[in-house]
């Protein structure tokens, strides 16, 4: 009887730590498994769910960005219409950038220089010669490049729903860079992002030229000298692609970090 009892009270024992630990063990096998869908089943079950999207946002920007490469992630006091986002402008973000480009170091030292060009071969030669003559030459030129900034950069670029910042590449060669610039300014992005032709851009410098008519000498107002003052003008634009398209590269390479590039989504060394 005695050994029967002594061998009852073994078992029971581990009975009940067989019973200690299975309720230990469950809840915590229970917390592991989680709900049904969690964890790697979900993660194995939709691996490429979002890959669809990402192929549908590359193709986005190969086919609507043009051949940009690269954005400015910090807003450029010196060029204002540098892009700092892929995403589109609304009237008050392009007027924005009008005010900017206007009182921005890059338009002033370009108008001081047009001033200076033109204060050499005594064009227009109204004012004469001296410091007089080369400050309202340089009033005629500040004033001339602000109203292209405001006709190009607001009120065409709103009515027409157009992009009239500059998007520029990642480490451009010199030859591709000369390319590039001299595409933007017959091709830009629309609101929507998709290219387009560069209506605005090319409007605005012939519209600000012929409001130059009001304050210009008599002389100064034919036909013939305001497209001579518009091709000067694109060739003014074509020099402020160049410049834009190597400044993100130039801060980016003297490791000011002020100003960052973001490659594009996909290979960025496309040429």
């Amino acid at each position: 009887m005695s050994q029967r009892l002594h061998f009852r009270i073994p078992t029971i024992r581990c009975r009940s730590w067989s019973l200690l630990l299975a309720a230990l063990l469950i809840p915590g096998l229970a917390w592991g498994q989680g709900p049904a869908g969690a964890g790697t089943s979900n993660s194995s079950s939709k691996p490429d769910s979002p890959q669809p999207k990402q192929e549908a946002a590359g193709k986005t920007n190969e086919s609507t960005a043009g051949r940009y490469v690269g954005y400015a992630t910090s807003r450029s006091i010196f060029f204002p219409d540098i892009a700092t986002s892929p995403g589109p402008l609304s009237a008050g973000g392009k007027f924005k950038i009008f005010v900017d480009q206007a009182i921005s170091p890059a338009y002033i030292l370009a108008s001081a220089l047009s001033a200076a060009k033109n204060q050499a071969t005594n064009s227009p030669s109204g004012p004469g010669q001296g410091w007089d003559a080369y400050g309202t030459r340089y009033g005629y030129s500040i004033a001339r490049a602000s109203s292209q900034s405001f006709f190009g950069t607001f009120v065409f670029a709103s009515l027409l729903r157009q992009d009239p910042r500059f998007f520029p590449e990642s480490h451009p060669s010199f030859f591709r860079a000369i390319k590039y610039s001299a595409v933007r300014m017959v091709v830009t992005r629309k609101d929507d992002g998709n290219d387009t032709f560069n209506s605005s851009g090319l409007l605005g410098p012939l519209a600000a030229e012929a409001l130059s008519n009001a304050y210009y000498p008599v002389h100064e107002q034919t036909g013939m000298r305001t497209m001579e003052r518009y091709g000067s003008d694109l060739g003014w634009k074509f020099a402020g692609n160049m410049f834009k398209e190597y400044w993100p590269t130039l801060f980016r390479d003297m490791h000011l970090q002020a100003l960052k590039v973001v490659p594009r989504p996909g290979d960025a060394s496309q040429p």
